[in-house]
């Protein structure tokens, strides 16, 4: 289907995060005619960046993981990630600070891993080992079969073939439970488990399949790119321009209606037909905001029912002087960080002993920050939907800045010179139920098949990338989420040819 050309085609992409920008790429490299229209003055969606007083921050994202992923992007177009950015392997991969007074620095390479395991708990070393060769195995399979292979259906995922590849890997079952069989130390366990707070899980509803995510961090390593997730976004919009595809930004997408030639996008400079329309908002908000009334591909009740990721409360402050006891990634977790998960997706309240990471981007890149002077960015995650009033807000800033000076040595609170926030109020203002920060967390129930297709079944030639499709939460996914959809319009355009012709005409529209 790589093949199949899409010359008379118009495509408007509603959104310029990442799994917009992608599907802009694929597509205009296929000959469409591709417009994005992104409400912001800046482009990357929740990868935004702040610019003041000297100081940048990036606003979402800021590990970057799965190098191999992004040149593979970057290489479908005959271009690499050097053409637009530069990569620093990050060693140590992160710092932890644990409540109790102990700290740990875990290193990028194998024999210090090693080494750091077995000095908490005797074999552990070995241990690591088989979990990593586990992980690595979950790793390449989970990628072939289940993530750049797209598999639309349920029927897909029990496809004999898929069967005998992922067969001997433990798909089902808890991560904590899979961890558990292998280092008793909660500490350990923590170390394995902490990835996935970048799927929007928790250790206790995230299935095992999700081992890989240790291969992504200890095998795969962590990096920082010129310039932060703003330079990468950056590199992909020049790309982007490169292969033909026009930006609008400042501009909000208002309404979204199949029309008899078309799909009709209407902003406030007026209205437009084109023949297919991408949506990189999330579908909770184009089914309640931008489709018309009763049109959209789930009831009502749907998206109420969800189990979303995380929330967050971020802080992002430019701080006097170094910062030599944190590391550019620093998490800080209590001994016991069930009752932080439990306050997320069981009980929703702002956590009482909360689990956080730190992020020191001044520590790699010394453009980020004015001399003699720090960029921070604090990041706890909390329950979608908290009530984070300004008064609850400011009481919570304290919490963490407390808490911060307590566990890391380092009082941030008479340093700050520049200082910005954001909470579930500015996610939900960008269109993410509940103020979930990252999309719908990869519990079973919520995993391949059973997230949003990137087809919407109720308005013909209208599809979805994004976070809140399949593979899911992260840039590396978003990026091939873009894929994914171009792949679709491809088989879309080569179905309606082969039947002699196409009508984008929806049935909503043929009934009446």
């Amino acid at each position: 289907m790589q093949s199949t050309r899409l010359d008379s085609e118009s495509v408007v992409v509603v959104g310029a995060g990442f799994g917009g920008l992608s599907a802009a790429c694929h597509l205009a490299d296929a000959g469409a005619d591709v417009t994005v229209i992104e409400r912001r003055d800046h482009l990357g969606g929740a990868a935004g960046r702040i610019e003041r007083d000297g100081f940048r921050f990036d606003t979402g994202p800021s590990w970057y993981l799965m190098p191999e992923v992004f040149e593979r992007f970057f290489g479908q177009f005959g271009r690499e990630p050097s053409d637009y950015y530069s990569l620093t392997r990050l060693d140590p991969n992160y710092r932890v600070f644990w409540k109790d007074g102990d700290s740990a620095a875990v290193p990028a390479d194998r024999p210090g891993q090693r080494e750091l395991f077995e000095s908490y708990e005797s074999g552990a070393g070995d241990a690591l080992e088989a979990y990593l060769d586990g992980a690595a195995e979950a790793y390449d399979v989970g990628m072939s079969e289940f993530v750049y292979e797209r598999r639309p259906r349920l029927r897909d995922w029990v496809d004999p073939s898929l069967l005998r590849a992922a067969r001997g890997l433990t798909l089902l079952g808890s991560m904590d439970d899979h961890v558990g069989d292998y280092v008793e130390h909660p500490k350990l366990k923590q170390l394995l488990e902490y990835t996935l707070v970048f799927l929007g899980g928790s250790p206790y509803n995230t299935p095992a399949l999700y081992s890989l995510m240790s291969h992504v961090d200890l095998d795969r390593g962590v990096y920082y790119p010129e310039g932060g997730m703003a330079g990468v976004v950056d590199g992909i919009a020049e790309l982007a321009r490169d292969l033909g595809v026009t930006f609008e930004r400042g501009t909000a997408v208002t309404g979204i209606e199949p029309a008899a030639d078309g799909i009709a996008v209407t902003t406030a400079e007026g209205r437009r037909t084109v023949d297919r329309v991408v949506s990189n908002v999330p579908p909770a908000y184009a089914e309640r905001e931008l489709l018309p009334a009763g049109v959209g591909d789930h009831d009502p009740g749907y998206w109420d029912s969800r189990t979303y990721a995380p929330s967050a409360f971020m802080l992002y402050l430019g701080v006097e002087g170094d910062l030599p006891e944190l590391s550019h990634h620093t998490l800080v977790l209590p001994t016991d960080w069930r009752p932080h998960f439990e306050s997320i997706f069981d009980q929703a309240s702002w956590p009482a002993d909360p689990s956080y990471y730190v992020n020191v981007p001044s520590q790699t890149d010394e453009s980020v920050a004015p001399d003699g002077h720090s960029t921070v960015v604090v990041l706890v995650p909390i329950a979608p939907g908290l009530d984070d009033s300004p008064d609850q807000r400011v009481r919570f800033r304290e919490t963490v800045l407390d808490d911060i000076a307590a566990h890391t040595g380092v009082d941030l609170r008479d340093r700050v010179v520049v200082e910005e926030s954001a909470s579930v109020t500015e996610f939900a203002s960008m269109g993410y139920p509940r103020g979930t920060a990252l999309g719908l967390a990869h519990t079973l129930g919520q995993t391949g098949p059973f997230r949003p297709d990137h087809r919407s079944s109720a308005v013909s030639g209208l599809y979805y990338a994004g976070s809140f499709t399949d593979p899911g939460i992260g840039v590396p996914m978003c990026l091939i989420s873009g894929e994914h959809v171009a792949d679709a319009v491809r088989e879309d355009v080569a179905a309606a040819a082969d039947a002699g012709g196409r009508s984008l005409v929806p049935a909503l529209l043929r009934s009446e």
